[in-house]
């Protein structure tokens, strides 16, 4: 496994000189696509549709929960990135922690899941799960991961993101009434003066 692993870092990682422009476009979906994440969430929550606000809240869940499932299997399995053996080429400052699986990969993943769920947000889920592709080949072209941390994050999250449908009706009534008090609380002023939803 580990030698298919290094094969497929191997053609996918960048050259020793790769075009400024190929750099580029991997930097913004490596660095700055994860940032799509929060701000779906943010503008779900801000409609005043509870659905949508109960789909956030489910992302959010299961964002939380495969990072936790990360965590752990970081803590008992540390697998050392590109550079640390080193191999490769690298164009990304990186922290010398475990590689696997991918944390922006998880994270974008359980964003794409929770949306394909959703009858009506499916094409947007499209997007998501498209835009994950590209932060899975940015990071291994630049030299962080590993593809066989993509595909574990994309297990992981996918797996942690259907398990949160499923039990949406044990946790998400309670969760809701709790965020949306902490939302009338938090944002009062703006809500008083009619600039932010209930």
């Amino acid at each position: 496994m580990e030698a298919l692993n290094l094969r497929l870092f191997d053609w996918l990682n960048a050259p020793a000189h790769a075009s400024r422009l190929t750099l580029d476009l991997a930097y913004a979906l490596a660095i700055y696509a994860i940032y799509l994440v929060p701000l779906l969430m943010i503008v779900g929550w801000l409609q005043r549709d509870p659905a949508r606000q109960r789909l956030a809240l489910r992302g959010l869940v299961a964002c939380v929960a495969a990072l936790g499932v990360n965590s752990v299997i970081g803590l008992a399995w540390s697998h050392p990135r590109p550079f640390m053996l080193p191999v490769g080429h690298t164009y990304l400052s990186h922290a010398a922690d475990s590689s696997f699986p991918s944390d922006h990969m998880t994270v974008i993943t359980a964003a794409a899941v929770t949306l394909l769920l959703s009858r009506e947000l499916r094409p947007l889920g499209v997007i998501f799960a498209a835009i994950g592709l590209g932060i899975a080949w940015s990071r291994v072209y630049l030299g962080v991961h590993f593809p066989l941390d993509m595909l574990g994050a994309l297990l992981i999250s996918g797996s942690v993101a259907l398990f949160a449908a499923r039990c949406e009706a044990y946790y998400m009534p309670a969760l809701h009434r709790l965020a949306r008090g902490i939302h009338r609380r938090l944002l009062a002023p703006l809500i008083d003066r009619g600039w932010m939803p209930r």
